[in-house]
């Protein structure tokens, strides 16, 4: 007998189709539920039956409880699984499913309720003997309360939402212009995420690490730790990338940190998966920062060093099953590295994207023989759409190795072969940090992508050795065309086109003569004074990906035909270049440059969006970086901000207006 019949998922995305995943292990019949947006969802079509639960916006659908319990009643599910986000933090939405006689699979109500307000979770927290942040624990009123106190506490503070997590309704204030500003913005992210704009403000813990711990309880009142998790690469308080164990840790501060999350935890009665969050200083202090009474995003990387199933551990305790280990049965093995993939934009400042994916080619899963292994939990599916009402994550990357060092080279290696078109997304961003020297010493803390990318993402700039291998790529790939249009030119007449063996490898600044010779699978290539490369490879015209040996390593380029040249990424690079015949290239010192238009006059939308708000209007006088528009995205506000001084001479648009990305807004004079 399964532990349940049927198992209701109340929620989206990759989540949703990871729960399915262990259910179906499990032999638990699945329900998906959807909204207009996701009809056609992949968490959709992969479930055993689904239901519509209401219109796009998730205030009207998967934050709605009667939508989600009339989903249950009518699917005849025994258990419904909230996954993270949206219902799984709501003490009403389990209470009303324990009166409906459903199972929960979460904590008790009670639970979430004490932990989910945060402020009331600092209090018991400190009652528990856990250390907490110092700072204001009780309720702001307004944005003058919130500056005043802010300046009491001394800058830089942290203003944060009281209900919620995933980064919304947070902001850093360092001035007390930034603590009002703050305050209005996660005041209106609270609400529009939460239904809860509660804020409060404590003291900003500088080259902070923020360290979780996994906590895993049953109903009898047996209560383990997982270990930890590193989660200190984040972006606007989202992670990016985490990684079990922390690099940072020793075994006393582990010890330590997990015993005050189990006894946080028993102080509250906490059954199932949870997990309790902690800022580390440098000297390994650490502070109680928040308790999230859900699975979370980060889960799989504690799977992969403790060889445990999180999602079968929670769906067992909610069907009463006693825990099948204790402490002393928890052993960390290995190293875990997860990637999370954004539809995003990093060359834009990392502002969302939505669109089609017109490609989507996850890296191979499973077992490598290096003992390295490789894991995607991913939500969609080559073809689908990109949708600006919802969070713009699209896939969790994961990499397990003996090592860290082994862990980072197959993340590496995986997002390399990792194929997404169509959306702006954060890939190439990724890859950078994964060739961080900072990352891969394993020095990190929150502010890690302010400090080492200070002027935003730009791309990796090649070394004299990566923009010698990535020439020799577009050297083999256009020989590799030239041998196809002379073998198709070879069938009329019988006469054959001559392949050169010279040319001129142009871009990025550089201009590379190279001469080359033809080699097993591929060529030696003379680049004169710059070196000798061999390079072998299986592309052939047509392909958007290649395998390359160069030099004894093995390389996996992006390659994509780029007017007459080609743009070739890997490793965050993204470089286009040329390969001519040397009398053409000899005439490209007549082209001119393109000049780039002023478009400093204009305020253009960034990304696509609803403006929410417009606080100028023609004949207005502005300031440069002065705060003139907000455009809401993918459940984020963004403050939009004057490039230069000016007078508004004209504005495009209107509050609540959806806007696509490079919309005008306002110009000045």
């Amino acid at each position: 007998m399964p532990l349940f019949s049927k198992l209701l998922i109340a929620n989206r995305g990759e989540i949703a189709c990871r729960i399915r995943r262990t259910a179906k292990r499990l032999g638990i019949a699945t329900v998906a539920v959807y909204s207009d947006a996701d009809r056609n969802a992949l968490h959709v079509r992969e479930a055993d039956e689904s239901l519509r639960i209401g219109p796009a916006p998730s205030g009207q659908s998967y934050l709605s409880i009667p939508a989600i319990l009339d989903a249950v009643a009518h699917s005849g599910a025994d258990a419904v699984h909230p996954g993270y986000g949206f219902l799984s933090e709501r003490a009403e939405f389990a209470e009303a499913l324990e009166d409906a006689g459903i199972a929960f699979v979460g904590p008790p109500p009670a639970a979430i309720r004490a932990m989910g307000d945060k402020i009331a979770s600092k209090r018991l927290a400190a009652s528990a003997g856990v250390s907490t942040v110092p700072g204001h624990i009780d309720i702001v009123e307004d944005e003058g309360q919130a500056a005043r106190i802010a300046a009491a506490i001394g800058f830089p503070v942290m203003i944060k939402a009281s209900a919620g997590g995933g980064g919304k309704g947070m902001r850093i204030a360092w001035t007390e212009a930034e603590a009002r500003e703050g305050f209005r913005a996660s005041r209106n992210e609270a609400r529009g995420a939460f239904g809860d704009e509660r804020l409060f403000i404590e003291k900003f813990i500088e080259e902070p690490r923020h360290i979780e711990i996994q906590v895993l309880g049953d109903r009898h009142g047996h209560l383990v730790h997982l270990g930890e998790r590193e989660c200190s690469i984040q972006r606007r308080n989202q992670k990016v990338i985490e990684e079990a164990p922390s690099p940072f840790l020793d075994a006393e501060t582990r010890a330590a940190m997990g015993a005050e999350a189990v006894a946080l935890a028993k102080a509250v009665g906490y059954h199932s998966a949870g997990t309790v969050e902690f800022i580390v200083d440098r000297d390994r202090r650490f502070y109680f920062l928040e308790m999230n009474t859900r699975l979370q995003v980060e889960h799989p990387v504690t799977e992969l060093v403790t060889g445990l199933d999180l999602v079968e551990a929670m769906i067992r305790v909610a069907a009463g099953e006693p825990l099948a280990l204790r402490q002393d049965d928890v052993r960390l093995s290995g190293w875990a590295i997860e990637s999370r993939l954004y539809a995003e934009d990093p060359y834009r400042n990392f502002l969302p994207s939505i669109g089609r994916l017109t490609r989507y080619r996850p890296p191979a899963e499973g077992a490598r023989p290096d003992g390295t292994l490789i894991r995607n939990d991913s939500g969609v599916a080559e073809g689908g759409e990109v949708s600006v009402h919802y969070d713009p994550m699209l896939a969790k990357l994961c990499a397990f190795g003996p090592d860290r060092p082994q862990a980072i080279a197959a993340m590496a290696e995986a997002l390399d072969g990792f194929e997404v078109e169509g959306i702006g997304h954060n890939l190439p961003f990724l890859a950078a940090v994964m060739g961080s020297e900072r990352f891969r010493a394993g020095r990190l803390s929150t502010a890690f992508i302010a400090e080492e990318f200070p002027d935003g993402f730009a791309g990796v700039a090649p070394g004299a050795e990566e923009r010698l291998r990535l020439a020799a790529v577009a050297v083999f790939a256009r020989h590799a065309i030239e041998t196809r249009a002379a073998a198709i030119s070879g069938t009329i007449d019988n006469h054959r086109r001559l392949i050169g063996r010279a040319f001129v490898v142009q871009g990025g600044g550089a201009s590379l003569p190279v001469a080359l010779e033809p080699a097993p699978r591929g060529f030696q290539l003379d680049f004169g004074p710059a070196g000798r490369l061999a390079i072998a490879g299986d592309w052939l015209p047509g392909r958007r990906q290649g395998v390359f040996e160069i030099a004894g390593e093995t390389l996996t380029v992006k390659i994509d035909r780029a007017g007459s040249g080609f743009r070739l990424r890997w490793r965050g690079i993204d470089l286009n270049l040329h390969v001519r015949e040397p009398h053409v290239a000899a005439l490209t010192r007549h082209l001119r440059p393109k000049v780039k238009p002023d478009t400093s006059r204009l305020l253009l939308c960034p990304m696509p969006g609803i403006l929410t708000a417009l606080a100028v209007s023609e004949g207005d006088a502005v300031e440069e970086g002065q705060a003139v528009a907000t455009v809401e995205a993918m459940k984020m506000e963004n403050v939009l901000r004057t490039e230069r001084q000016g007078v508004v001479k004209r504005v495009a648009v209107k509050a609540g207006d959806s806007l696509a990305a490079d919309d005008l807004i306002l110009e000045l004079a």
